[in-house]
């Protein structure tokens, strides 16, 4: 029975994935920086400290990790902070996963991650991108959705909240090759997500069109 791992397990998808997987009667572990407190019955959570991850310590058996971090500007109130969330913790989850047996890693990037941007969030994307397909996985599975909508994890600014309700009319227009834009419902991404448990060996990029199939 697979045993994987999710980073990020309190966040709007990340906690989706976990109660997906716990459905299925698996035994997933919850990376957390404290406490869940509403743990689904077959999880099990692993307090971290990820600043002190960087350096040392392991993480526990797995075949597979999920790796749902990330953060805001607003949130990291500085570009070295939201890099630390967004490129460096989830890169090191990486290669500890790998050190503990991981095969298969399932990522949730952002549509227009490019290592080469001048813009600063799709460039740091691309970095974490580019850094994990380094590291020698056999099944690399990368999801890039663009904006996300529904309830969980963290607390929502108001201007979020108005931009949820937006996106709808936004997503209208978003058609042809511009339809990898529209915004996606976080359940629909995390129950794609889960389903990479069964993914064959390769580099696997998912769009809009994808989360919803």
């Amino acid at each position: 029975m697979p045993t994987p791992i999710i980073a990020g397990s309190t966040g709007l998808v990340g906690s989706k994935i976990l109660s997906c997987l716990s459905d299925q009667n698996l035994n997933p572990i919850a990376l957390a920086r404290s406490t869940i407190k509403l743990l689904p019955a077959n999880a099990h959570e692993l307090i971290v400290d990820y600043d002190s991850l960087l350096t040392e310590g392991s993480l526990p058996k797995c075949d597979h990790v999920f790796i749902c971090l990330g953060t805001t500007i607003k949130i990291a109130k500085s570009k070295e902070n939201f890099k630390k969330v967004d490129l460096d913790y989830p890169l090191v989850i990486a290669k500890k996963a790998l050190d503990s047996g991981a095969k298969k890693l399932t990522l949730i990037s952002s549509v227009g991650a490019d290592s080469q941007s001048k813009n600063f969030y799709l460039r740091t994307k691309g970095e974490l991108e580019d850094a994990i397909l380094e590291l020698g996985y056999e099944s690399v599975n990368i999801f890039r959705p663009s904006f996300l909508i529904g309830r969980g994890g963290r607390h929502r600014a108001v201007s979020e909240k108005i931009f949820m309700r937006a996106a709808k009319i936004f997503d209208i227009f978003c058609i042809g090759s511009a339809r990898k834009y529209r915004s996606i419902d976080a359940q629909k991404l995390a129950d794609k997500m889960a389903s990479t448990l069964d993914s064959i060996p390769g580099v696997h990029y998912y769009y809009f069109d994808d989360f919803i199939n």
